[in-house]
Order: C-alpha cells, then structure tokens, then sequence
C-alpha cells in the first residue's frame, strides 16, 4: 500500500513502475511462451492459429476489463481522500458486475469462437487450431478477470508488489505447463490454451488470497455483500467509456487482422510474433503510464493539480528516455527477436517481414510514450469521455491508413499505419490537458 499524496513524484511514479513493469513483462510471458512454443514445436500454421485470436480475446474481454479499470480509478480517488465506506461499496459492486459480465462473455466465446473467427477470414488451414484455443480459453475465463479484478484494486491503493509476484509465480507455471502439455504430454494447441488458464487462475488465487489477508490494512474489512445501485452505476459510467474505447480498438485491431489474414499463414505468423515482441518492448512506456494513472487519482482526491503537473513533467522525462531506448534495442536485435519465435531453416519469409514491422514500429514508441503520459493524467483524473474519444480517433486512424496504405504498397502499408495511429491518438489528451477541463471530473 503506497500513498502517492506526500514524496518525490518521479520517485515514487517510478518506484510504483518498476515492479508493475516486471509484472506486465511476466504477464507477457504467457502469450510469448504459447508463441514461442507453439511456433517451435507444432509449426506456422499452429501458431498463425494461436496467434490469430489475440484481437478477438481482447475484444470479447474488453468490457469486463473496461469495468474494473473503471472501479480502480474509483477506489484510487477513495483512497486518496481516505473514504474507506465508498470504497468498499466499490469493490462489492464490481465483484457483482464482473461476475454476471464474465458469464455471458463465457458463453459467447464457447459457442460463438468459430463464427468469428470465420467473420475474421481466418483461413480453413488455420481455422481449427483458433476455435480449439478459444473454447478452452473461454470457458475457464474467470480467472483472467478475478486476476485483473483483483490486481485494479491492489494497484489503485498503491500495491503493485502483490500483481507482480502473482505474475512471477503464473508466468512460471504456464511455461512449465505449456512445455510439459505441448512437448511430453503432445497435447498440442489445447496444451497451450489448458496451461494459459491454470496460470491466470493461479494469478487470482494469489491476489484474492492476499486482498482477503489483508482487508483491514487495505480498509476493506465489513464488506456486506448485497451491492448498491448508485455503485453499480457508477462502476458502469466510469467504466463503460474506457470499456467501449477498448471494445472499439479490438474491432479495429480485428478489421486489421482480417486484412493481414488476407495475406496468408506467413505474413500472419510473421504478425503475430512480431507483434509479441512489440507487446514486450512498450511494456516499460506502458508500466509508468499507469502508475502515472494511480498518482494522478490518488492525487485528484485531494485536489492537489500542482503535485499532478509536476507528476506530468517528470514522467515526459523518463519517456522520453525510455522509448529511445526500447526503439534503438528492438531495431538492433529484430532479427534475432524473431528468431525466437520462428525457425530460420523453415520460416525465413516470415522472419524478414517481421524484421520489417519491427523497423517501423521502433521508431514510433517516443510518440507513444507522449501519448500515453497525457491520456493517463486525463485518465486518472476521471476524464474518461476524453480518453475515450482519443482512442476512437487512434482506432480511426488504424484502420483508415492500414486499408489505404496496404492498398498502395502492400503489407508494409499495415505496419506504417501503428505509428500514423498513434500519432492521431495524441492529439486530443494533449490538448484536453492544456485547456484544463480535465479538473473539473473528480469521480467522487
């Protein structure tokens, strides 16, 4: 439990980064095991498969995810003007709202995987391997979202420790199991999709299990358990703009697959890897956009818009720095980052495009770092309808330079459109930031 009212802002947005950092690197480790061993072991259609369904999880999650990132930016704010009562009657809320949600997107992946994935033209020599992932995926689901639940609330009084060694301990099962699946037991691509689940229930275990132990440190003992309706509705306004702004950049994020589809299992399989590199690589410009998030909410509680201006400052700072250096080691090392994945002896056209994608996107992370320094002090505030027109203007730009740019040069086109993308995302929180509106959306 940290409170970021009082201190050093660089020191403790960067304290409170680094751990999250290491959590979200290990978190990444699942989609990159899969990747990595279902590339190496069962080929690049298995992994053009696996890999396929990424947008379509994240789309089908979006809302859910939207809706305890919402309760997280209210517990921030709770925590941060120490009202323990409103918090608690947030965190009952959410755990009613996510667990109907969690349902019915249950239900929807188990019986619908296939119809979409056909709507996101996946290949027939693909096809099998995507629905097989998605319904053993889908249908143990509750453990992502009571992880990530449960990692919103710790985060937004200041734990980032606690989701960091849930992450350590998950990261680690699910290699062992996707090895011991995939390679001793020859499971294949269920082996990979069995031992995700296992490691995200373990993740929740870990979390519920410490936020239990420590309720009254956390000010969460006296919990009822009958959820309140102005909670409830309040989870949903937070909630829901960011929930659709996600929703809405996976159906891009989809529309841009079914384009990269279209190009067959080696520009896919090239995708997929490269892009797990890229969700690696942005991890550190991610982790202190976030922890720039909680001081800012932490910090909206108590009206303190000084503090959250130097917060802002120092954080441009070390963005700077950072996606400078993320940019340069991904050029250097593309190549070899994609030999990870993909067999040179086998996959040789799939490594070179990749080797591609990565070239471009490097030198777009500092727009990234910009980006996501401005749209989480909108965010924390409680600004959310901004963040959520930033994010469909980003959405309306990849899609809109993905179809043009493919159109005149061919795949090369969709990797240039990320950048572009970002680029328009930008505009709108920097100018929201400076014109001040943002501080007038303290959510309690």
């Amino acid at each position: 439990m940290k409170d970021m009212t009082q201190g050093a802002p660089a020191k403790l947005i960067l304290g409170f980064a680094i751990p999250m950092l290491i959590g979200n690197l290990f978190q990444q480790i699942y989609n990159v095991a899969d990747t990595m061993i279902v590339g190496r072991y069962l080929g690049e259609e298995a992994l053009a498969g696996v890999g396929s369904t990424g947008t379509l999880t994240a789309f089908l999650l979006a809302l859910v995810m939207g809706l305890c990132n919402g309760a997280g930016l209210i517990v921030a704010q709770c925590f941060g003007c120490k009202d323990s009562e409103q918090m608690k009657k947030t965190v009952i809320s959410l755990i009613w709202v996510a667990g109907i949600m969690t349902v019915c997107v249950s239900l929807s992946g188990v019986f619908a995987s296939r119809f979409f994935l056909t709507l996101l033209n996946v290949p027939e020599n693909v096809i099998g391997y995507s629905a097989e992932y998605l319904r053993i995926v889908y249908s143990l689901v509750f453990g992502s979202v009571a992880y990530n639940g449960a990692a919103a609330i710790l985060r937004s009084t200041g734990d980032s420790r606690t989701p960091l060694l849930a992450l350590i301990a998950s990261s680690l099962l699910n290699v062992g199991l996707d090895l011991f699946f995939i390679t001793v037991c020859g499971m294949g691509v269920p082996g990979a999709a069995y031992a995700t689940v296992l490691s995200q229930i373990l993740s929740a275990v870990i979390c519920i299990a410490y936020l239990v132990k420590k309720r009254r440190l956390l000010r969460l003992s006296g919990m009822g358990m009958k959820p309140e309706r102005h909670f409830v509705l309040l989870i949903i306004k937070t909630g829901f703009p960011a929930a659709f702004q996600s929703c809405m950049i996976s159906l891009g994020g989809m529309s841009v697959q079914r384009l990269i589809n279209s190009y067959g299992a080696s520009v896919m399989a090239a995708y997929v890897a490269a892009n797990r590199i890229d969700s690696m690589a942005i991890q550190i410009i991610v982790s202190i956009g976030t922890a720039l998030s909680v001081f800012t909410g932490q910090n909206m509680g108590k009206n303190d818009f000084r503090r959250i201006h130097e917060g802002l400052r120092k954080t441009l700072g070390m963005m700077v720095a950072a996606s400078s250096f993320v940019a340069v080691f991904v050029f250097l090392f593309r190549r070899r980052l994609m030999g990870i994945f993909l067999d040179p002896a086998v996959s040789g056209e799939a490594i070179e495009i990749g080797a591609v994608y990565l070239s471009i996107i490097g030198v777009a992370y500092l727009i990234a770092g910009i980006m996501q320094s401005y749209q989480n002090v909108i965010r924390g505030s409680g600004d959310i309808n901004t963040c959520m027109v930033a994010g469909l203007t980003e959405l309306a730009g990849r899609i809109a330079f993905a179809y043009l740019l493919s159109f005149c040069i061919g795949v090369t086109g969709i990797w240039i459109a990320t950048p572009l993308s970002w680029g328009c995302g930008c505009v709108i929180p920097v100018i929201r930031y400076y014109g001040g509106k943002w501080k007038t959306k303290k959510l309690i």
